[in-house]
């Protein structure tokens, strides 16, 4: 009878290490974002020996070291950092999947979305009765504005983000890309001329932003010289905006040349009131969008988690991630 129960046990116990999985993951990124095995031990309602024991089991399990401690500080390594970011992500889409299976109630309450000027008129706002209708007890908080907020100090449960994302205890979501491009207004190249070469743009305004998280220059591709060397093209000190509807309207107004998102600049470059130039000499970069969030995984609010599955079921940034050769006929 012991020799033909051996084989059960050993898959029992398999499978329980496997379960266990979840809950050493959820403890790992407590202690990273906490910085502390005191710490994260009475969140987790254990002791710190044990957390230390499952970061110990993680990295042998792994082969790599997660952790750097001292006596005072415990530092990430780069491994340890990628593990806990791509962590909160597995363990919030592990509670998401849960919450669908087994949640009866409607979502209701206040969700705050926070997001840029351009962002919000352009995308949010068209999807907003749409939203209203799907979840009626909802109750929408939009705030607009193109200065990057703390979402805890702002009170904000869902943040739209355009660019790479910095390090920092949010969550991401995807949303989706879209390239970038030079743009114009007719008249204001009829008047200039149309740049053919990235040097050409020395005698054009270039409009730049002014916030300290702002890339300062506008990477390009010359193709004159061996390999198609990218470069940088400064922006410029003579026109800078924070809004990225204020840019938008300066280069309509033909006060120069701004380098926006094909999504933002669409329907402008499809009615002719911009055009696209050096589109040669594009590197080709998509803009990532991102819906960000404020919370340990598994405590998200029904109400938030609503919005954030609606939001990526609906948006959709597929058709501005390649340039229409319709709209570069009039940069030519």
């Amino acid at each position: 009878m012991a020799t033909r129960n051996t084989t059960p046990a050993r898959k029992s116990s398999q499978l329980g290490t496997e379960i266990n999985r979840s809950g050493e993951l959820e403890v790992f990124v407590r202690v990273a974002e906490l910085g502390s095995f005191s710490e994260a031990a009475r969140r987790s309602d254990v002791s710190p020996s044990a957390v230390s024991k499952i970061v110990a089991r993680l990295e042998a399990r792994l082969g790599v070291q997660l952790l750097q401690r001292s006596t005072r500080h415990l530092q990430l390594t780069p491994e340890g950092r990628k593990l806990a970011d791509n962590g909160k992500r597995v363990l919030a889409d592990l509670s998401e999947l849960e919450t669908s299976v087994t949640a009866r109630s409607v979502p209701s309450g206040v969700v705050r979305i926070n997001a840029s000027t351009a962002t919000g008129q352009r995308l949010l706002i068209p999807l907003v009765p749409l939203l209203m209708q799907t979840y009626p007890e909802l109750r929408i908080d939009l705030s607009l504005t193109d200065h990057v907020v703390d979402l805890i100090e702002a009170r904000a449960d869902i943040a739209i983000r355009w660019g790479s994302l910095p390090s920092s205890d949010n969550v991401a979501r995807l949303l989706g890309h879209t390239r970038q491009l030079i743009v114009g207004a007719p008249d204001y190249l009829n008047r200039l001329g149309r740049p053919r070469h990235p040097g050409d743009l020395e005698r054009f305004v270039r409009i730049g932003w002014n916030y300290p998280r702002a890339v300062p220059h506008w990477p390009l591709c010359d193709r004159s010289r061996k390999g198609h060397e990218r470069i940088q093209v400064s922006m410029g000190e003579v026109l800078r905006v924070n809004d990225g509807e204020a840019m938008r309207n300066l280069a309509l107004q033909g006060a120069g040349l701004a380098r926006l998102s094909l999504y933002h600049a669409w329907d402008d470059l499809q009615a002719g009131r911009l055009e696209a130039v050096l589109e040669d000499c594009n590197v080709g970069d998509l803009e990532p969008i991102h819906a960000l969030y404020v919370g340990k995984p598994g405590h998200l609010p029904q109400r938030t988690r609503a919005v954030l599955d609606f939001l990526k079921e609906h948006v959709d940034l597929r058709h501005a991630e390649k340039v229409p050769k319709a709209f570069l006929k009039r940069g030519r």
